[in-house]
């Protein structure tokens, strides 16, 4: 019967630390949607953008010599010749533009 209390009483110190804990542990990343946004707010005011994308799981890049967790993602953007594709990484941590190339 003891067992079963002790068992109970760590469950119970388990929920609520990880209640306290989650949002220190969330803030460590931003949002795919986030960091597309941030992105997207860089990117126009050089280009118009007509669409855009971006993979929901993070990926680690290595940028000189530097392991980095990035979203990995896409913009169309219209010009007097057509569309043109770009490709970026951005960080997870801040939704920063790392990495913008033509596709």
């Amino acid at each position: 019967m003891m067992s079963i209390k002790r068992f109970a009483l760590g469950v119970g110190i388990g929920v609520v630390a990880g209640y306290f804990l989650r949002p220190s542990l969330e803030a460590e990343k931003v949002s795919p949607e986030k960091a597309l946004k941030e992105v997207k707010k860089t990117v126009s005011s050089t280009h118009a953008i007509s669409g855009s994308w971006i993979h929901m799981i993070p990926e680690t890049v290595e940028r000189e010599n530097v392991r980095v967790e990035v979203y990995r993602g896409g913009i169309s953007t219209t010009t007097e010749s057509g569309t043109v594709q770009f490709e970026f990484l951005a960080d997870t941590k801040t939704g920063t533009l790392l990495e913008l190339k033509a596709a």
